[in-house]
């Protein structure tokens, strides 16, 4: 049995467009890489730009949690809350 006019025309492009759709997805990691000059990572490097920006109140705030909750939050802590380390 033949296939429909339109699964050909699809199938052709598909086939077409396949390399140029691995060539581009395979390259796109590339684009991350970068040399960074010496005068750009202060730029970088902005605390404003931090995951955390102060850590030790991070911490603080997850050893509360973890006090207040009686139990550690999945952040490495030991006990549950009621002071037995």
């Amino acid at each position: 049995m033949a296939k429909p006019h339109h699964q050909a025309l699809y199938s052709a492009h598909l086939k077409r467009l396949l390399p140029l759709l691995i060539l581009i997805l395979g390259s796109s990691p590339l684009a991350g890489c970068v040399n960074v000059r010496p005068w750009e990572r202060a730029i970088l490097a902005d605390p404003c730009m931090a995951v955390v920006p102060d850590p030790e109140e991070a911490k603080l705030e997850q050893h509360l949690f973890a006090y207040r909750e009686g139990s550690a939050g999945g952040y490495g802590d030991t006990g549950g809350g009621c002071g037995c380390n």
